[in-house]
């Protein structure tokens, strides 16, 4: 499988909210760069191409581009 990325992600565990249009969604950070994130959601059906991503560790809000989407994740780019 090729590699795309511009930045290398690092394997995380982390609590995070995709929130958009005054709607919120759980979901859990499974890695993480300074360019993008790989998101695992119950569902990617109803998430908007763009929305804002809160890290709850440290209340961290990015910006989200949807890049791909599989059954129960969702890789963005930030920005």
């Amino acid at each position: 499988m090729d590699d795309r990325r511009d930045k290398a992600r690092h394997r995380v565990l982390k609590a995070g909210t995709i929130e958009f249009g005054g709607g919120a969604i759980d979901c859990t950070v499974r890695n993480l760069s300074d360019t993008g994130a790989a998101l695992d959601v119950t569902s990617p059906v109803g998430i908007p191409d763009h929305f804002t991503l809160l890290l709850q560790a440290d209340g961290t809000h990015l910006s989200c581009t949807v890049v791909w989407r599989k059954e129960k994740r969702i890789g963005v780019k930030f920005g």
